[in-house]
């Protein structure tokens, strides 16, 4: 397994623990020196907050470990394409790596919808998508099925 591989199996291992906990299964890590110095999973549906995504949870904890915003030696994983918000916000951490699963074709910021990566910020992350891209997807795919399953389940609609 490379070391993509290896940071990625972390990011899903918080997003199935997320998904465990009823939310969208998104996972990250931020990775310095071989280590991971922050990590995150989505968390906006138990903390009632649209800013409880994995990746602005793994930032934050990077930032408190690390004693200081700029993170300009470290690569972030995560399994599903950045949003707008998470995609500035690396921006603004001045992170140079970025590595993500799944593509999200209703709001991914790192190429589907738009590539905030591309614009003319101060600061442009290199990009790498489709690390264990099936697998990161497999897990939102099944944790959509379910969701829909159990909500035809209990309003009775299989009766």
């Amino acid at each position: 397994m490379d070391e993509n591989e290896k940071w990625m199996r972390e990011a899903l291992a918080l997003a199935q623990e997320a998904a465990r906990e009823g939310e969208v299964p998104v996972g990250a890590v931020v990775v310095l020196n071989g280590r991971v110095v922050g990590s995150g999973r989505n968390r906006r549906e138990r903390g009632k907050n649209a800013l409880c995504h994995a990746e602005l949870e793994a930032i934050d904890e990077a930032c408190k470990t690390l004693g200081g915003w700029r993170l300009w030696q470290c690569d972030l994983y995560v399994t599903l394409e950045p949003c707008p918000m998470c995609a500035g916000a690396m921006i603004n951490a001045r992170i140079p790596r970025v590595f993500y699963g799944a593509k999200d074709p209703k709001a991914g910021s790192c190429g589907s919808v738009v590539n905030l990566f591309e614009l003319p910020y101060n600061h442009k992350p290199e990009l790498t998508g489709g690390v264990l891209e099936q697998e990161c997807a497999d897990l939102l795919k099944e944790f959509f099925r379910n969701l829909r399953k159990n909500r035809r389940d209990s309003s009775g609609e299989n009766q």
